[in-house]
């Protein structure tokens, strides 16, 4: 099996791409140390700046704004960080948070109608698009999280474009990167036939509504422990053939989803009844059925809705 795709239900095995993938964005990682080359950028008449409010895109009509010349110099006057995401052709594209104003301040001075989380608009925006707009909240919420420094609690200041912070303690400095959270998530066959997958109702869902499992990994685990070790203690069940199926940027805040398929050493099944309060096996017919009932298989934009759909595609 290739990697995975999202775009929409789509299955494109020459380009796939799951959602939040597929930035067209050259990151530029040399100049993010050449700070006099950045300042140049900013003022340059083709750079674009995205602006950003406490997590969410500034919006008008046709989708998120591209801010450039005037209006991208007032909304960088007022904003809380202005980080570098890279060049679009021979452009650089900044991001802008405003997130210190109220949100009608900073929707009027980008110019635009409203705020709105990225994940809402995902299928109206192009893959790329909607990967430049959550690397952009990611980055922003980083700086908004990182202002001081852990270890001895001295100002941290930004540097490196954005993508670092330095702590200010003379006795410290230590160098502050993005923290990035890698959790599996999984699509669990059954041992025998008939062929099922195992899905659970989470803690909070409301009654009827299943997903594929999933957790965050821990220190000293690698992926395919952390694999192991979720579906025993979340759904008492063992399983064999962990295998890597693709993986996908979640920057809300900082997520890495890494999926994959394994198989169940045994069909009996014990949930912890804390963070799962149901599981079951489903055949693909059932699936299919709940799907003709206007049930959704996981979220749209997430790597779970993929696993599912490529699993009801072998049959």
């Amino acid at each position: 099996m290739g990697p995975l795709t999202w775009h929409g239900d789509a299955v494109n095995t020459a380009e796939r791409v799951l959602a939040y993938g597929g930035g067209w964005l050259d990151r530029a990682g040399e100049l993010r140390t050449d700070p006099a080359r950045l300042s140049a950028l900013l003022t340059d008449a083709t750079t674009v700046v995205l602006p950003l409010w406490r997590d969410r895109c500034l919006v008008d009509g046709n989708g998120p704004v591209r801010l450039t010349a005037e209006r991208a110099s007032l909304v960088r006057s007022a904003a809380g960080e202005t980080v570098f995401l890279g060049l679009d052709g021979d452009a650089a594209v900044f991001a802008a948070d405003l997130s210190a104003l109220s949100e009608q301040s900073a929707v009027e001075m980008a110019g635009v109608a409203r705020a709105v989380d990225v994940r809402a608009l995902v299928g109206r925006l192009e893959p790329g698009e909607a990967a430049v707009q959550a690397y952009a909240r990611g980055l922003l919420h980083w700086h908004r999280q990182q202002r001081y420094c852990g270890a001895c609690g001295a100002p941290a200041v930004a540097g490196g474009g954005g993508h670092v912070r330095t702590c200010t303690g003379g006795e410290c400095g230590r160098l502050l990167f993005p923290r990035i959270e890698p959790a599996i998530i999984v699509l669990v066959e059954a041992p025998d036939r008939p062929e099922r997958c195992l899905l659970a109702r989470h803690a909070g869902a409301p009654e009827g509504s299943y997903s594929t499992l999933a957790g965050f990994v821990e220190v000293g685990e690698s992926l395919e422990d952390a694999v192991r070790r979720e579906m025993a203690e979340e759904a008492g069940v063992p399983v064999t053939d962990v295998t890597y199926q693709g993986s996908q940027g979640w920057p809300f805040p900082a997520g890495l989803m890494v999926g994959f398929r394994a198989t169940a050493m045994s069909e009996e099944i014990r949930v912890d009844g804390v963070e799962l309060l149901e599981a079951r096996w489903f055949t693909r017919a059932e699936l299919r059925e709940r799907v003709a009932e206007g049930r959704p298989l996981g979220r749209v934009d997430s790597i779970d809705h993929q696993l599912l759909h490529d699993w009801l595609a072998e049959d």
